[in-house]
């Protein structure tokens, strides 16, 4: 499928998942491995039954082939993202996320919904989550200024779709702002 062109300036969301692959997590391996070195490091020995920190592509890799038990992060959790989207609906500001956390729980809930406590109720708080954030960033634009922008907390999926929009908006306000100040100097 082509990109329509405000997004080809952008990263996709599965090039985002890539990125996010690379984040390191806990698993409790099935299997014994020595410790095996790739391109990014070197990971392992997996020994069960003692946990293991490995990064997620190949945690999902070994979760495929019934190799492993993903650990979910402790923020992968029913109280812990309510709590977050109380804060979402109830403070101006962005609650703070780990910055890659929608990528990461797409990954651990598409290959390990069985490790996840109560996924289907997780995977409804994350989209609740990203709805009332989308909503605050909608909400933001309102108040662009050409010569700031402060959105702290935002996250890599976040910035991403903002992207093409931010560029295209802060490029209209700065020759906004330039030809009212040519106007200005003209003047007397």
């Amino acid at each position: 499928m082509a990109l329509p062109q405000p997004l080809r300036t952008s990263v996709t969301p599965q090039e985002l998942e890539i990125i996010a692959s690379e984040q390191l997590v806990e698993i409790l391996p099935l299997i014994t491995m020595e410790k095996t070195a790739f391109i990014s490091g070197a990971y392992g020995p997996l020994r069960p039954p003692a946990k293991c920190r490995i990064p997620l592509w190949m945690a999902v890799n070994l979760k495929i082939k019934k190799k492993c038990h993903i650990i979910p992060p402790d923020w992968l959790n029913v109280e812990f993202l309510q709590e977050r989207l109380s804060r979402e609906t109830s403070y101006p500001e962005f609650s703070q996320m780990p910055f890659r956390f929608a990528e990461i729980a797409k990954a651990i809930l598409d290959a390990a919904p069985d490790d996840v406590q109560n996924a289907e109720k997780v995977r409804s708080l994350l989209k609740d989550l990203r709805e009332a954030r989308q909503a605050k960033s909608r909400e933001g634009l309102a108040k662009l200024d050409h010569s700031e922008l402060s959105l702290p907390n935002l996250c890599s999926m976040e910035i991403n779709e903002l992207r093409p929009f931010f560029i295209h908006a802060m490029g209209v306000l700065t020759r906004l702002s330039r030809e009212e100040q040519d106007g200005v100097t003209e003047e007397p």
